[in-house]
Parts: structure tokens; C-alpha cells; sequence
């Protein structure tokens, strides 16, 4: 199974960096659509991601628009995170999916209204306190992909760490 983060305009450096780290773990390609809130080469963004730039598969697209021309909803397993929707991560069967892309809006205003409202059924939230706004976007990523994982068993991650044979 092939894993897609498709970070939609992101704003924090260290966020980004931290969900490359998670990329690069898993093997997951990660999609940065522009405008970024920072530069590639930012030191936070590669603090965070330390030693694992070169173990990521990353695509940078101009845009949304752009991202959408070369990867259609509708012809991709594809779904949108977002606090406002009903369905959570978890109710999403995954295990039948070759590939999956999740996309995560910026860390301000999440993924934008037009694009939630023409595909709500591909919309997935996180369950929280409705009184509070939202996850930390690295910790939403983290979730969501691990729980794609979990589904699959796992499949191409080693289960026990080498340091302990």
C-alpha cells in the first residue's frame, strides 16, 4: 500500500518537518502544495526532520488546482481531514485500498470550504472535545496514517527494532 500526506498550504515550519519524519518512517510520499508559510530549506523545518531528508518521497505542486489536475478525487482513494465532518478516521475501511491519500489543510483554516463541501463524503475528522479547535497537525497526521497502517497490519514495517536483536 502506498500512503499520500498531501499538506495543503502549510504554515509552521516544524510541523512540516515533523510530518516528514513520519513520511520518511513509514514510507509514506509527501505532497507540499504552495503557497508555503516558510522555506524549503527553513532550519527549523530540517531540525525537525533531522537525519531523514533523504529517506523522503516528497512532490511540490504550485498549487491546489494543480495538485487536483494531477491527482483527481475521484479517480484516487482519497480523503479530506477536517474537524467538521462527521465520519471519523476510523470508519473508513482502508484494507481494500492500494493507495490512499489524505489531505490536511493549514494549521489556521484547515483545507478550504468549497473543496469540503463538494466531497463531504470523503471528509474525516479526529474525535476530540467540541470545545476545543483542533489537534496539532503533525499529531493529526500521525493518527490518521498509523491507523491506515494498523488496518493493513502493518504491512512493510518492521515490527520488532533491530536494536533489540
Amino acid at each position: 500500500m502506498k500512503i499520500h500526506v498531501v499538506m495543503v498550504e502549510p504554515e509552521i515550519p516544524q510541523n512540516t518537518g515533523n510530518i516528514a519524519r513520519t513520511c520518511a518512517a513509514i514510507g509514506a510520499k509527501l505532497h507540499l502544495v504552495k503557497p508555503l508559510g516558510f522555506e524549503i530549506q527553513d532550519k527549523y523545518l530540517k531540525r525537525a526532520g533531522l537525519d531523514y531528508w533523504d529517506k523522503l518521497e516528497i512532490e511540490e505542486h504550485e498549487s491546489l488546482t494543480e495538485f487536483l489536475k494531477a491527482y483527481p478525487i475521484e479517480q484516487h482513494a482519497m480523503f479530506l481531514a477536517s474537524t467538521k465532518s462527521q465520519k471519523t478516521y476510523t470508519e473508513v475501511d482502508y484494507t481494500k485500498m492500494e493507495e490512499v491519500f489524505v489531505l490536511f489543510g493549514k494549521e489556521t483554516k484547515g483545507l478550504p470550504e468549497d473543496l469540503l463541501q463538494e466531497h463531504l463524503d470523503r471528509a474525516i475528522r479526529i474525535p476530540m472535545r467540541s470545545t476545543l479547535r483542533s489537534l496539532n497537525l503533525s499529531n493529526s497526521v500521525a493518527i490518521i496514517v498509523y491507523e491506515i497502517l494498523r488496518q493493513k497490519e502493518f504491512e512493510g514495517l518492521e515490527e520488532i527494532s533491530s536494536y533489540f536483536q
